[in-house]
């Protein structure tokens, strides 16, 4: 039998809603959202969400529906903060009625509890949070999610909060904690608890740094999860540097074992190394930098030019998670040296060398 839908209405005020809901359409076309003209407007679906638009007098409508409320609560809090970006001086202002207006936190927001802190190589921390909704996070679909890192000026934690617009509020706005993205590196079901791997860097910087210092019984919030999950293939090609290290881990311990395949990490030096399940014939290799600062090499791109791939294309899979500048050359040979189609390859930006979302 199939459950309810939930559903809301937004009214937006615009003057001019037209360049704004074009953009906001745009946006979404960039994230696999397919977007159609309807009777009245515009209208988008992704998953099993959707979003029409259309026009009552000098007020513009969006009606969104979704299969459960956390899809709902993600369906307007994606319109409305993206119009609300895309608006600029036109200072939209935005209202809800119907499903939803019960929801005070993000339903994708819980607080955990530090319960372990380990050391398991001289850059990598390991924490294990306990909370009563885990299993949220047990698929490859749900690899990662956003750590709500305090400010060290806040007395008290800030928690999100469901503004009337649909976006999140906090009770001092001027105190809102940092969001930093990180992997989930396992789920132990029967405990209620989750691995997260953090990588401590020389410069630290807020995710670091609040590895550094967690200890056993620290609240931590966190948002989530997200994540694309792993095609299905016959050969896997994976490479990262420490970043990237906690989420390919995770996706070795979930292949088939008749997979085949190869795996390059890139870390400082031999202490940095740990020991991986992967199915037999996935082969792995260790790339040191050996004191040049990370992000500075070409390690990764040099030996993924090296290998050779499988004559039968379709059966490739190539998975990679990097520092920017390494992650446009990798997509670059995975896209024009390889001609590899969008579901042969996912190439992502883990940080950036020298900018502000290094963790």
């Amino acid at each position: 039998m199939q459950g309810r839908e939930y559903t809301a209405q937004g009214r937006i005020a615009l003057r001019n809603p037209g360049p704004v809901i074009a953009e906001f359409c745009e946006h979404m076309l960039e994230h696999n959202a397919d977007v159609t003209e309807g009777p009245s407007g515009p209208v988008l679906r992704l998953g099993g969400i959707s979003a029409t638009f259309s026009r009552e007098g000098e007020v513009t409508l969006v009606d969104v529906a979704a299969p459960d409320l956390e899809g709902l609560y993600l369906a307007r809090m994606s319109v409305a903060s993206h119009i609300l970006e895309f608006s600029d001086d036109d200072l939209a202002a935005i209202t809800w009625t119907g499903d939803g207006g019960q929801i005070v936190r993000p339903p994708n927001f819980q607080i955990l509890e530090v319960v372990e802190c380990r050391t398991l190589t001289p850059h990598m921390r390991r924490l294990t949070l306990s909370g009563e909704n885990v299993a949220r996070f047990a698929g490859l679909d749900a690899l990662h999610l956003n750590i709500l890192v305090q400010r060290p000026e806040a007395r008290e934690p800030q928690w999100p909060q469901v503004g009337a617009s649909g976006v999140i509020v906090w009770d001092s706005p001027d105190l809102r904690p940092l969001l930093r993205k990180y992997t989930v590196r396992s789920v132990d079901l029967g405990a209620g608890t989750i691995d997260i791997d953090f990588v401590l860097h020389t410069d630290t910087g807020p995710g670091s740094c609040f590895a550094e210092k967690a200890a056993v019984g620290d609240r931590v919030g966190v948002m989530g999860p997200g994540g694309g999950g792993l095609a299905v293939a016959d050969w896997y090609l994976f490479a990262g540097d420490e970043t990237a290290l906690p989420a390919i881990a995770r996706m070795l311990e979930h292949l088939p074992p008749t997979v085949s395949g190869r795996v390059f990490l890139e870390v400082e030096d031999e202490a940095e190394v740990q020991a991986l399940l992967a199915p037999a014939a996935v082969s792995v290799e260790w790339l040191f930098r050996r004191g040049r600062p990370p992000g500075s090499t070409t390690l990764l791109i040099d030996v993924m030019k090296t290998v050779s791939f499988p004559e039968n294309a379709e059966s490739v899979y190539v998975w990679a998670g990097c520092e920017f500048e390494t992650f446009r050359a990798i997509r670059a040979f995975a896209r024009q040296v390889k001609c590899l189609t969008n579901d042969q390859h996912l190439v992502v930006s883990y940080w950036r060398r020298g900018g502000t979302e290094e963790a």
